[in-house]
């Protein structure tokens, strides 16, 4: 039986700010990218999330990025090689210090936003992440964009790569995401998403926003959990992935 990840960008609340329903997306998905309080999270909200995931049985992953509170992760900070790779590395260690109170363990990493998408081309902010990962010293793998410079850096360091694809996100024909500044950057019908998503989990294809097929060679699927109707969505992708024979497990 085939078989592919879900995971989700979670615990992104902050004080009285309230993001998303974490404990509801986990019912549906393997993976959790949880927020370490660069872009999103405070510790308290940090922690209880990782208490969920665990209570959950969904894999802890680092969801890092630029230190970008105010935009949510989503502005490119033009910093240098060696203040990105610490602040990633200060990310990882205060993750791993709130899931391990909470009975669990970072098991991967995901780029959020702005870094995600930076590091698709960027040579210098993606071998800072590698060098952080690296410096981390446990060697996990990273969640990356297929054919971004960050993917082929992370092999190269001998780190496992794993190729993502986005379910609520249309694509341009190159592959890359359609920017959120554009109107139709986000999908929000259940049965077209998932309909995509038993493709991609079949046949390794999907329908780019102009109407062509893209190749994409996907370990794990991202289903984001700050969107309108992000739980009805989720639990959409999975029974549909399930029915068509697709077993849902982290790759981690």
């Amino acid at each position: 039986m085939p078989f592919i990840d879900l995971n989700s960008d979670v615990g992104e609340s902050f004080g009285n700010w309230s993001m998303g329903d974490d404990a509801a997306i986990f019912t549906s998905v393997s993976s959790a990218n949880v927020a370490c309080g660069f872009h999103a999270g405070d510790p308290s909200t940090i922690r209880q999330t990782c208490m969920d995931a665990v209570a959950a049985s969904v894999t802890i992953g680092a969801h890092v990025g630029y230190r970008d509170l105010a935009g949510f992760g989503r502005r490119f900070v033009d910093c240098s090689a060696t203040e990105l790779a610490d602040d990633v590395l200060y990310q990882l260690g205060a993750l791993q210090a709130l899931a391990r109170s909470a009975g669990g363990e970072i098991k991967y990493v995901k780029p959020h936003g702005a870094l995600y998408n930076t590091i698709v081309h960027h040579e210098v902010h993606a071998q800072a992440v590698v060098d952080a990962i690296k410096a981390f010293g446990e060697d996990l793998p990273v969640l990356l964009l297929p054919g971004s410079v960050a993917l082929a850096k992370a092999e190269k360091a001998g780190l496992r790569g794993v190729a993502e694809a986005f379910a609520d996100r249309n694509y341009n024909p190159d592959g890359t995401l359609v920017s959120r500044r554009e109107a139709n950057a986000v999908l929000h019908d259940p049965a077209a998403v998932t309909a995509n998503m038993i493709r991609l989990a079949t046949e390794g294809t999907l329908e780019a926003v102009d109407g062509s097929t893209i190749t994409m060679p996907a370990e794990s699927i991202c289903l984001h959990g700050d969107t309108a109707g992000a739980v009805a969505m989720a639990a959409a992708v999975r029974e549909g992935l399930e029915s068509a024979g697709v077993s849902i497990k982290s790759f981690a």
